[in-house]
């Protein structure tokens, strides 16, 4: 064969060619399923921590690993623009823009390595950095032992930086000690900076032309409040004495602030506080002190105030409100144990400087430079007191250490146990009027419970108190509501044992302070604080109110609300599906959004485009998420001038998390589906059409084989309800072909269908995206309840869902497993007494006994589980009234029906359904022979919080559903147990992300 040159040239190219592509495809091997091991390294945008620039032109987000150190992302939402920083093991960064979005600052935390060798050496400092980025430029300039920074509002020429203590951790210092550190004020046009010491507190007001601060120094030489003005830089000693500062708080404007000073007392355990209020910042800051030792007539005798509570100045800057709390008196000794404590106290104590080096260069526990820097702190003579702590006196140690549990106690000692210390920390509103220099209490034990009204010309009241019994035994919740007037002080009482059925029945007071909105039975009225009239707002709306989709034991329940038009004149409100616009007057009544009832479309809520907007401005664009009840598309639509709604984004995802830059019209969003990770997007507020993505989520996600998409599987309970259900396909799907299957529920949660899942460790070993990577399909169908029957609303549900998930031919009926935790796992401890549908089920800290449970403890409240039942997720009567409803949705009293192997999580410390839920339904599946498994991590409440134990569960569980449904060999934990005395080389052996 002849074969002329350009031939042979071109055939050299195309073997070149195929060569090149052939090493290629051998360089990047084929996507693989995800591992756990896998799962520690996979990095995602943190959830938190990601934010728009002020003028929109730079997008701050974290890219984090699930074990490991982080990094910060600056993308120019302009183009291709980005700087990456590494920042250490964080989840989220502590950041900030400066208001004209030339700078930002962010924490560096200490990296992984570092914490996991500080871990074993105690004492060793992690000091955290903070970077400061001039984004024009990409200048970074670095400040060590930051505990916390902030830039001067709007002003943008300061960034100050309280420092951390040289040669310690940023964490607070004791109580008993000066709070105070080093300030550092850097210029940001030339890089000046200048050092304050002994600054406790930091605050610019709005604007930033002024910073506050409380100093507080060793023994208190110098405390006081200094302001500075950050124009002149000119500083004020506004007040200066013995005393410690604190609870700087500025107002809104800028132009008044209050604070706290405490004075020590050695009749009483805590401090005596004043009020000071600064204000008048136009010229000559003024002071105003409140000291109600100079105050016998009218401030309450034996109380003190709170330093619990931030003063604030009221609109008007003519009256300071605080709270108050009472004094502690310091307990009195018998002279022979005060004589006794004072010789032990001198023996104890070292005489001079000399002595207590010795004692110091004695203590052998003293092994880095830390623990010395501690010792010498500890032996300075002004600071021993607390080392040199009393033991207790003989009536304290002859003391019972008890509990009595009463019949009437409104609260049970649980819950009071639960709530000691905010308890402790509760204070009572009081008001100062600097004109008429009088004091007010505003609240006492009648009216504990007082909010302060925008404009601060009255306050509301809820007191639940005289009906706390009977709402923590039934779950129904009463209160009586207060209006106070805050000039006089007047209180009267405008509604009695008004019913909440749900948050939305709570006042929610308008912009201008006048009138307040609230719900009741089943309508939203509005009251009128001057006129002290109340209407109906939507009795003649054509529409209703009420939420017909709670199947909680509460009356007429209504949708939520959207809140009150800047201007006080109207009230947005939407049903289950539309958005109305309604007048306090009652004259106008207009449905927005016009999506009719049951339509293709659901306003969801209203994105938060201005944070610091007071009341809904119909006069700016106004962004509400939109959702798609069957078919679970989402959107963002815009209502314009308060009248027109569009349509501006409308997709098969699952759109969110939209927020507006402050000081330009640029929007962003995210966007995510099954298969597509959560990425952020940036357009111009007139279009969202033509937004540009500007993060790459999930970097490795290439590396895998996903899952190629989802299916809707829609349903009717066998009591015909019409249901959805969320499928999830295998990686590799392929059509005709089925696969092993888990179904997983928790009530409703079909609308996951477009929810990424980051692969990752959870608190109950659950991840959707790993399993689907792993060649499972996933099957989540809806729930809803009927009452007296939770568990047979499951069997309802549950299995007509299955059995139309079958019809798609992609579940293979032999290999299905059942998954749930909590709720979830109590569902399927009752199925597997139901059905033998299921080959496998993995219950997660189950509910199994109702009866039982019902007079159980929810330990991380201290409230009975009673409430719960019977005006919550419960959905039961008290089981006297309703025995046989107990047992036939108990778990407990099915065990004999039990076939299908079970694999129970259930910790030892679960507050929140007790451990001996899951060994009593363990102990019944064991003495019947029935393949039960229980897993037990020691101290973990209700999900798993330690690593290592998420990281073991995962893998326990797969391995459990990989035996049962995908024919595995077992591993030796689970075919035969593990005997105690051997479970120390089990772990050792096992590999942490292997198995056996």
């Amino acid at each position: 064969m002849n074969m002329n040159v350009k031939q042979y040239l071109g055939q050299l190219f195309l073997i070149g060619c195929c060569c090149w592509a052939w090493t290629a495809a051998a360089q990047s091997p084929a996507p693989r399923p995800v591992t756990w091991k896998d799962a520690a390294s996979w990095k995602s945008i943190s959830s938190f921590g990601t934010q728009l620039s002020p003028d929109g032109q730079w997008l701050a987000y974290v890219l984090s690993p699930n074990e490991g150190d982080s990094e910060l992302i600056l993308r120019k939402t302009a183009d291709t623009t980005q700087y990456r920083y590494p920042i250490g093991a964080a989840s989220f960064a502590q950041l900030g823009f400066s208001e004209d979005g030339k700078w930002i600052a962010f924490k560096v935390y200490p990296k992984d390595k570092e914490r996991k060798a500080a871990a074993k050496t105690p004492g060793k400092p992690l000091l955290e950095k903070v970077f400061l980025v001039e984004l024009a430029t990409n200048k970074k300039t670095e400040f060590d032992r930051v505990r916390g920074f902030a830039f001067n509002g709007e002003t943008a020429t300061h960034l100050a930086l309280l420092l951390a203590p040289a040669g310690s951790a940023p964490a607070p210092v004791p109580s008993d000690g000066p709070k105070g550190t080093d300030l550092l004020l850097y210029e940001l046009k030339t890089a000046k900076s200048q050092n304050v010491g002994n600054v406790a507190e930091m605050s610019f007001n709005k604007k930033g032309d002024w910073l506050a601060l409380a100093i507080d120094a060793n023994e208190k030489a110098g405390n006081g409040v200094h302001l500075r003005n950050m124009a002149t830089g000119a500083l004020l000693i506004m007040d200066n004495d013995k005393a410690s500062y604190r609870a700087l708080n500025w107002t809104e404007k800028g132009d008044g602030l209050a604070l706290l000073k405490g004075l020590k007392d050695e009749k009483f355990k805590n401090e005596r506080f004043q009020v000071l209020g600064l204000r008048n910042f136009a010229g000559l800051p003024e002071l105003v002190n409140y000291d109600p030792k100079l105050d016998s007539t009218r401030f309450p005798k034996g109380m003190t105030i709170s330093p619990n509570r931030a003063p604030l100045w009221t609109d008007d800057l003519g009256r300071l409100l605080f709270g108050l709390h009472k004094l502690e008196p310091a307990k009195k000794d018998d002279p022979k144990a005060s004589v006794a404590k004072l010789e032990a106290k001198k023996e104890a104590e070292p005489t001079s400087e000399i002595d207590r080096l010795t004692q110091i260069k004695a203590d052998t526990s003293i092994k880095t430079l830390d623990d010395l820097a501690k010792a010498l702190a500890k032996a300075k003579p002004d600071s021993s007191k607390k080392a040199m702590a009393m033991p207790p006196t003989k009536e304290e140690a002859d003391k019972p250490d008890m509990t009595i549990w009463h019949w009437q106690d409104p609260r049970l000692q649980s819950r009071q146990q639960v709530l000691e210390t905010q308890d402790k920390n509760f204070s009572f509103l009081a008001m100062y009027d600097v004109a008429g220099k009088t004091f007010t209490r505003l609240a006492d034990s009648t009216l504990r419970t007082l909010q302060p009204m925008p404009k601060h010309q009255h306050a509301l009241g809820l007191e639940s108190k005289p009906y706390e019994l009977d709402i923590n035994l039934d779950g129904q919740t009463y209160a009586d509501v207060y209006l106070v007037n805050l000039k006089t002080g007047n209180r009267e009482k405008i509604m009695e044992k008004m019913y909440q059925a749900s948050f939305w029945a709570n006042p929610d007071p308008s912009p201008d302070g006048t009138k307040f909105i609230y719900a009741q039975d089943g309508h939203y009225w509005v009251y009128d604080v001057l006129a002290k009239t109340r209407r109906n707002l939507t009795e003649k709306v054509p529409t209703s109110f009420v939420n017909t989709e709670t199947d909680t034991n509460v009356k007429l329940p209504t949708t939520p609300r959207i809140g009150w038009t800047s201007d006080s004149r109207y009230v947005l409100l939407r049903d289950l599906w539309n958005l109305w616009k309604i007048s306090v007057d009652g004259k106008e009544m207009v449905n927005l959004s016009q999506y009719g009832q049951r339509g293709p479309i659901r306003i969801q809520g209203r994105m938060l485009a201005y944070p610091d907007e007071k009341g809904i401005d119909l006069k700016l664009p106004q962004y509400f998420r939109i959702y798609g009840e069957r078919t679970k598309k989402s959107g963002i639509a815009r209502l314009d001038n308060g009248q027109k709604m569009s349509l501006l984004l409308w997709e098969d995802a699952s759109i969110s998390n939209l927020a507006k830059a402050k000081k330009a019209d640029a929007l962003v969003f995210t966007r995510e589906t099954f298969t597509t990770p959560t990425n952020y997007f940036v357009a111009n507020a007139a279009s969202l059409a033509t937004a540009k993505q500007v993060t790459q989520n999930a970097p490795d996600l290439a590396k895998f084989a996903w899952s190629p998409g989802t299916r809707l599987v829609n349903y009717l309970s066998d009591k015909g309800d019409s249901l959805q259900g969320a499928l999830f396909l295998p990686a590799g799907y392929e059509a005709g072909k089925k696969y092993p299957t888990i179904v997983y529920y928790y009530e409703k949660l079909s609308q996951t269908l477009h929810n990424f899942s980051q692969p990752g460790f959870s608190g109950t070993g659950w991840n959707p995206g790993v399993y689907t990577s792993n060649g499972y399909a996933v099957f989540i169908p809806d729930i809803v309840y009927k009452l007296n029957d939770p568990g047979m609303s499951a069997f309802w549900c549950v299995l007509p869902a299955v059995k139309a998930a079958l019809q798609t031919g992609m579940i293979d009926e032999q290999r299905m497993g059942i998954h749930g935790h909590s709720w979830g796992g109590y569902q399927t401890s009752f199925l597997i007494t139901q059905t033998d549908m299921f080959k496998a089920a993995a219950a997660g800290a189950p509910l199994t006994d109702l009866i039982s449970m019902y007079n159980l403890i929810y330990w991380n409240s201290g409230n009975s589980n009673g409430s719960i039942f019977e005006a919550s997720q419960g959905r039961l009567v008290p089981p006297w009234d309703n025995w046989e409803a107990y047992h036939r949705n108990s778990p407990m009293y099915h065990v004999k029906k039990v076939n299908t192997p079970l694999l129970l999580l259930h910790n030892d410390k679960d507050g929140a359904v007790d451990f001996t839920q899951g060994v009593e339904f363990y102990n019944a599946l064991r003495r019947l022979k029935k393949p039960v498994v229980m897993i037990q991590y020691k101290g973990e409440n209700h999900g798993l919080a330690k690593l290592p134990n998420r990281k073991d569960y995962s893998m326990r569980m797969m391995e459990f559903f990989d035996h049962h449904l995908k024919g595995k060999p077992a591993p030796e934990w689970l075919q035969h147990g593990v005997p105690k005395l051997e479970l120390d080389d089990h772990l050792d052996k096992r590999s942490l992300f292997g198995g056996e």
